[in-house]
């Protein structure tokens, strides 16, 4: 072991031993930096990130969706998905198309192109989420996605 991962874990300890480890909302945050990490090194440097592979699934799950349901759907501002929106573009994944009757709304349709990224990036990130979680067990992963899916649920509660 190296004295740069003696300290890492001894920093681990020392937090585990602390009031953090108590709160759901500093367990989550780490659980997230994890799954992320894990996620950009499966889809590699030049691969989608989690909000680029998001906004392509839903683009390919609903084409013609349009850039403001599409951020709506993704729980963001309209302004910060044009440079998501770029960036699939720029990729080759998905074109802007308008819509018959609103020359003011654009729809977004998958490329052929696009679809085979979506493809390849989902089956990278079905394999990285069964590498992550192979410590759980099949009723443990339901249980988690209910409980995340159950705190998503309150949110859009309490906006509405």
């Amino acid at each position: 072991m190296t004295r740069k991962q003696a300290g890492r874990l001894d920093a681990e300890q020392a937090i585990a031993a602390t009031d953090l480890e108590g709160f759901i909302g500093y367990n989550l945050k780490r659980a997230y930096v994890t799954v992320q990490a894990d996620f950009r090194a499966t889809l590699g440097e030049d691969g989608l990130g989690p909000r680029v592979f998001s906004a392509l699934s839903l683009v390919v799950q609903f084409p013609q969706i349009s850039q403001s349901e599409l951020a709506r759907m993704l729980g963001i501002e309209r302004s910060g998905l044009v440079a998501i929106v770029d960036d699939l573009e720029g990729r080759g994944y998905l074109t802007r198309a308008t819509v018959p009757g609103d020359r003011r709304v654009q729809a977004l349709v998958p490329t052929p192109d696009g679809l085979g990224a979506y493809q390849s990036a989902l089956d990278a990130v079905r394999q990285h989420e069964d590498r992550l979680l192979s410590h759980l067990t099949a009723d443990e992963k339901q249980t988690l996605l209910h409980l995340l899916q159950k705190i998503r649920q309150s949110d859009r509660e309490d906006k509405a």
